[in-house]
């Protein structure tokens, strides 16, 4: 595949347009920006028990966006629960590197129709899993 050149205003737009998606969802959700990072998160809104010490966290990690070298990348946790959703998003799953991890470095890569519908079968599991309330 040949390496693709990926402008920092082509991220820029790309971000944008991915956070303005996951934005929607703030509140309920828990949202953290790193403009450093160039760097959005979206997190539950209860405190959980997280890892093998059960230690407490603020909120159960749910989707995040971040610039990379040659892309931006879109981490979704609910498809570690299940993998399935992939089955509701055909044009983004083109994108989806690994189990959770699409990288877009095109603007129209990205089906926002499919997106929200992504996003919203999460919210609706994360409620159900009480990670949100």
């Amino acid at each position: 595949m040949k390496n693709l050149l990926i402008t920092e205003e082509i991220k820029l737009v790309i971000y944008k347009k991915l956070k303005s998606n996951l934005e929607l969802f703030a509140p309920p959700m828990i949202s953290n920006e790193n403009p450093m990072k160039k760097s959005f998160e979206l997190i539950g809104n209860t405190p959980v028990p997280y890892g093998y010490n059960k230690k407490i966290i603020p909120g159960m990690f749910f989707t995040s966006i971040e610039h990379c070298k040659d892309s931006v990348s879109l981490h979704f946790f609910p498809l570690y629960l299940d993998p399935r959703l992939k089955d509701i998003i055909p044009s983004l799953s083109k994108y989806l590197k690994g189990k959770t991890c699409f990288h877009f470095n095109k603007e129209e890569q990205i089906d926002e129709k499919e997106l929200k519908a992504l996003l919203k079968i999460g919210i609706d599991k994360w409620k159900e899993l009480g990670y949100l309330k």
